[in-house]
């Protein structure tokens, strides 16, 4: 574990930042690193989880259904995560997070996603379309209907860990069409 201090990007003061990093080994992620920011001064705080190694890109895909709703799943911050026949996906972004769950975890973030949409957006369209990816997700939930979720990975951290699922790597147009959650710049445009 290594700590230092340094100074808040928030509140701008001098040497009242603290930060903590440490790595260490996570079974489906391999080497990763957290590290925990703090300000003494303004309490602003900031943690983040970056994964170390970059393994071979993959997509996995798998039909839901009722009795797979206890599968594990692994997402990988770098991982965009879909259920195409509800027109559902989540891309990551700067503030993307890993986690561990299942398939009925992943169905409740999405619904919990969608309940955030229907309060945003008061639109007769979006309500209706919102209502009816909800009963489309409880139909999944209880075993009427069957669906596929698919997450790829560019830097082939996430899994869905069952013996059914289809595992292959990503194709070089698939993996360029990707976000990553990651700001790049091209070299001529650093240097402009």
């Amino acid at each position: 574990m290594e700590t230092m201090k340094t100074n808040c990007p928030i509140c701008g003061e001098k040497n009242v930042m603290d930060v903590v990093t440490r790595t260490e080994n996570i079974p489906y992620f391999g080497d990763i690193m957290e590290s925990l920011v703090s300000c003494t001064k303004c309490g602003y705080k900031h943690t983040d989880v970056i994964c170390l190694e970059q393994k071979e890109p993959v997509r996995y895909a798998l039909t839901i259904q009722k009795d797979k709703l206890s599968t594990r799943v692994v997402k990988s911050q770098t991982a965009t995560i879909s259920i195409p026949m509800l027109g559902l996906k989540v891309e990551p972004g700067p503030k993307s997070i890993s986690y561990v769950s299942n398939i009925e975890g992943v169905l409740n973030r999405f619904q919990d996603a969608v309940k955030t949409a229907l309060n945003l957006f008061d639109d007769e369209n979006s309500q209706k379309n919102g209502k009816n990816i909800l009963k489309q997700l409880d139909e999944v939930r209880v075993g009427n209907m069957h669906a596929e979720i698919i997450i790829e990975d560019p830097f082939g951290h996430s899994v869905i860990a069952h013996p059914e699922v289809d595992k292959r790597k990503l194709t070089l147009d698939e993996i360029k069409s990707l976000k990553t959650g990651f700001t790049t710049f091209e070299q001529n445009e650093i240097e402009s």
